[in-house]
């Protein structure tokens, strides 16, 4: 599109109208035959939608892009996509291969750290395929804790993260074991032998493209994440193995292997999971979510546990219950007024991934009985 063309376009009004005609259409997702068709569901749905729009706007309107990249919080407390872990502190930002970038910061004692490069495919349908990964205990770190990663194509001395000729972002996961005492890693972006100081002021182009960016990500990516949702109605109530493969395609950590299901309980019933055997590992999650692959309120309900959080049972296994009222049994998770919703297992670092069973019982059963 020319400047001229992207000029009219911004001048008549046409770029902000086919933006919000975008934004309309957008909302069929939630027709989707296999989605849950209730009030509060589809009102969950339409609040995915507006936090969706809110992290296209910040990655393709506010972004001063690669020229300029500031890592940004993408997905937080009012953020939320694909399975998002409460125990994360994410991370990214826009990148260019033909550019050179460096890293630097503090450690920090946040438990797991890990940078990788990525071909960010959201926005056009497609997924997030790794192309360089670093995980910070292969990082030489200085005593003070400070850290110096260059991201380049061609290999560099010491510690280097790798970009392929599609690389377009990068992306910053810390995972907390105890969020009250781990400090996170602070960390800055920079490209090195930028030309300009500064940004230079927004263009009618620039806009333009940036507003049919983000409708193309809110488009895209819901119905991705949804799709994904409906896949797992296969096994409802279970801890399936997920296709490991695909989780990396669409932007998993290397050093994860993923569990995927949907749920569903009626208000008499609770889903009773069990990890007989833990495996040595740097740790391990499970999250509850809804329907839209969002975490549940994790700031006002326990809706996740690690391996710090957990209470364990005399033989080393861990016993999780998800029900609507408190159980008499440790490792509680809150529904939170949901009756239904997708979950996720981690294993993370790990060598082994055992299974990890779970079956449905009446919330009566529950007491006095050794399950």
């Amino acid at each position: 599109m020319s400047e001229k063309t992207a000029e009219q376009r911004v001048l008549d009004g046409q770029a902000w109208a086919d933006f919000c005609d975008a934004l309309k259409d957008a909302g069929k997702l939630l027709d989707s035959p296999k989605a849950p068709q209730d009030a509060f569901n589809r009102a969950e749905g339409y609040r995915y939608l507006t936090r969706m729009l809110r992290a296209g706007l910040e990655s393709f309107v506010e972004s001063d892009g690669a020229d300029f990249p500031v890592l940004r919080c993408p997905v937080h407390e009012t953020i939320k996509m694909g399975a998002d872990n409460p125990a994360n502190y994410y991370q990214s930002a826009s990148i260019n291969p033909e550019h050179d970038y460096r890293i630097t910061g503090k450690r920090g004692t946040v438990d797991y750290l890990g940078f990788g490069t990525v071909i960010n495919r959201y926005s056009t349908g497609g997924g997030m395929k790794t192309d360089g990964f670093l995980d910070s205990r292969d990082m030489d770190i200085g005593e003070d804790g400070s850290l110096d990663i260059i991201v380049s194509q061609r290999e560099q001395p010491g510690n280097w993260l790798r970009m392929g000729p599609e690389t377009n972002a990068i992306n910053v996961r810390q995972t907390f074991q105890d969020r009250r005492n781990e400090a996170r890693a602070e960390i800055t972006l920079q490209r090195i032998g930028a030309e300009q100081a500064r940004p230079s002021p927004l263009t009618p182009a620039q806009l333009d493209k940036a507003l049919q960016g983000v409708t193309q990500f809110l488009r895209n990516t819901t119905g991705l994440f949804e799709g994904w949702a409906e896949g797992f109605l296969a096994t409802t109530n279970e801890v399936a193995p997920a296709d490991q493969a695909f989780c990396q395609a669409i932007g998993g950590d290397p050093n994860i292997y993923y569990f995927h299901s949907a749920w569903a309980l009626a208000q008499d019933e609770a889903l009773v999971i069990e990890a007989a055997d833990i495996p040595e590992c740097q740790t391990w999650n499970f999250v509850l979510q809804n329907w839209w692959m969002e975490s549940l309120d994790y700031r006002y309900h326990n809706v996740h546990f690690n391996k710090h959080t957990a209470q364990y049972e005399p033989d080393g296994g861990v016993r999780i219950v998800v029900a609507h009222q408190r159980p008499p049994q440790a490792n509680w998770v809150e529904t939170a007024g949901h009756h239904n919703g997708t979950l996720c297992w981690r294993w993370i670092g790990a060598q082994r991934h055992p299974p990890v069973s779970a079956r449905v019982v009446k919330f009566a059963e529950l007491s006095g009985i050794d399950l």
